[in-house]
């Protein structure tokens, strides 16, 4: 048995940021339809350990089934050291003979595919008109949202905001290459958000990077940076005054801080909760109903769009000949 193995440069050639979004909205729509099954991811904290292992599988049916296992390691720390916070593998496997048939690189995978998702996501939610782009965070994720945004909307200007002023002016300067619309770095997050009409919060924040007063009306935020019940980026008042909207509910409910520690303070409840993207998709439920409203789009990831991701760049590499193939 042979199984194509594929690096990180070939699926960002193989997956391009209009193909993916296209791609994750088709994903996100049959999970709300049920052709997709995952359980909650598996989350493995060593006391000692430096970063964290999650174990994402998930299930697509239909004609020809298949499976998919992201294994990702998170190290916050890896950007000071020059990597990527994200480091693992997804393995698709046949859905009906259970052999593995590829290996993908997951950083780019989750590269790709969580910013195509917030560009789903904004192409639902964020106004027509919507222009001026702030971006809180400089590392990976914030390279791949410029591009996912400016993929869904007419970016007039973009604002960025780090932890570390030369790492937004890094990314400022390597973006002037690749955009039409000039991208500024700033100094802090409230002079990044004021007036802009789509967010993107990419940090590893545990406590909030986003006031509401910062916030114009009319606003929408994809917020992906927190991924556990402890951290978060947005405050308890711009959820509170914010349409939410979420990537998957049980996820939200079990492991977004974002939502959960607004409801341990009493502030919001479980409908406060809208509703999943992919039933905006499938027209179960409304989106925007007003030009005015906040828009707030909590995004964990989900095992089925890197299912989707992975199954699209393995049946792109088989026509571009392209990976290499191993014997296992």
């Amino acid at each position: 048995m042979k199984i194509l193995v594929l690096n990180q440069e070939e699926i960002e050639r193989l997956l391009p940021m209009q193909e993916c979004i296209s791609v994750m909205a088709d994903a996100l729509a049959a999970l709300a339809r049920g052709e997709m099954y995952q359980p909650l991811r598996m989350i493995v904290r060593p006391p000692d350990a430096s970063g964290l292992m999650g174990l994402m599988p998930a299930y697509r049916s239909g004609e020809n089934p298949v499976l998919a296992l992201k294994t990702i390691c998170v190290f916050p720390e890896n950007p000071s050291k020059g990597k990527d916070a994200h480091q693992g593998s997804v393995t698709l496997f046949d859905g009906e003979t259970g052999e593995p048939l590829a290996l993908l690189n997951a950083s780019a995978i989750t590269a790709i595919r969580t910013a195509a998702v917030s560009g789903v996501a904004t192409r639902l939610l964020a106004r027509e008109d919507a222009h001026v782009l702030a971006i809180i965070g400089a590392g990976v994720q914030a390279r791949t949202h410029l591009a996912a945004m400016a993929s869904v909307r007419s970016v007039k200007r973009a604002r960025v905001m780090a932890r570390t002023f030369e790492h937004a002016r890094k990314l400022a300067e390597e973006a002037g290459t690749k955009y039409s619309f000039p991208v500024e770095a700033v100094e802090n997050a409230e002079e990044a958000l004021r007036g802009a009409d789509m967010i993107v919060t990419a940090t590893s924040a545990h406590e909030a990077v986003v006031r509401r007063e910062w916030i114009s009306c009319g606003a929408h935020i994809n917020a992906v940076g927190g991924y556990s019940p402890a951290a978060r980026e947005i405050d308890t008042q711009t959820v509170a005054a914010a349409r939410l909207f979420v990537d998957r509910r049980e996820s939200a409910m079990n492991e977004a801080g974002d939502y959960l520690i607004p409801s341990r303070e009493g502030v919001i409840g479980p409908e406060h909760i809208l509703g999943e993207i992919g039933e905006v998709l499938i027209d179960k439920i409304r989106g925007r109903i007003s030009p005015d409203e906040i828009t707030l789009f909590k995004s964990l990831g989900l095992a089925i769009e890197d299912l989707a991701a992975a199954e699209y760049v393995f049946h792109q590499a088989m026509i571009a000949k392209a990976g290499t193939w191993v014997e296992f």
